[in-house]
């Protein structure tokens, strides 16, 4: 089920649907806020440019995913969203989400749940730039991305996207790729990275 699925009819028939090219932007760090949205289709990436103008890769989002909720309370967005593929968004106008929340108890409290559940995805992820061994937090994301047979990260991306995804270089991701993959830990494969075993550092 996509994550805004039990919202009234009448919500998402005002919702509307913008198809990106890879590298279009969405919205601009410092644009004026007007909607959240949800991904049908493809990948963006929230980009945050430093005060050097440096830009550091957030998060991708994926398909499934909602994002930029921050904006229903705020006044500008605090960061890029880039096409990172040809992409479908689903566009939730601010004005009317804001106004179901208010008269709607139930539906407030199911947004609180699901902003509760992304609370938790967002400590895992600080949780893993906080681990200084290049070896080691690429064990922890593959094994928090596994798929449903809980070994196997699906790849739907670039070696590069996944490199900014968890804060390591592309060069010190490909050499720590390779060398797991010399040790066994890993198995390579065209749609995804599977874990084998995970042998002592």
């Amino acid at each position: 089920m996509a994550p805004l699925d039990w919202l009234p009819t009448a919500i998402r028939e005002r919702s509307r649907v913008r198809e990106l090219e890879a590298g279009e932007a969405l919205f601009r760090q410092g644009d004026k806020t007007f909607a959240i949205f949800e991904i049908e289709r493809g990948r963006l990436r929230l980009i945050r440019n430093t005060v050097a103008s440096h830009p550091v890769v957030l998060h991708t989002a994926r398909a499934g995913e909602l994002f930029a909720e921050a904006a229903l309370f705020a006044s500008t967005y605090q960061c890029d969203a880039v096409a990172a593929a040809a992409s479908r968004v689903r566009i939730y106008p601010k004005r009317e989400l804001l106004s179901a929340f208010r008269t709607d108890p139930v539906l407030g409290e199911r947004f609180t749940a699901l902003l509760a559940h992304e609370i938790l995805a967002l400590r895992a992820q600080l949780e893993e730039r906080n681990i200084r061994s290049a070896r080691e937090r690429v064990l922890h994301h593959l094994a928090l991305a596994a798929g449903p047979d809980e070994r196997t990260m699906p790849l739907d991306g670039t070696l590069m996207d996944l490199a900014a995804e968890i804060g390591l270089t592309h060069e010190a991701l490909y050499r720590t790729l390779a060398a797991l993959e010399k040790e066994g830990a890993i198995r390579r494969t065209r749609s995804g990275i599977a874990l084998r075993k995970v042998p002592r550092a």
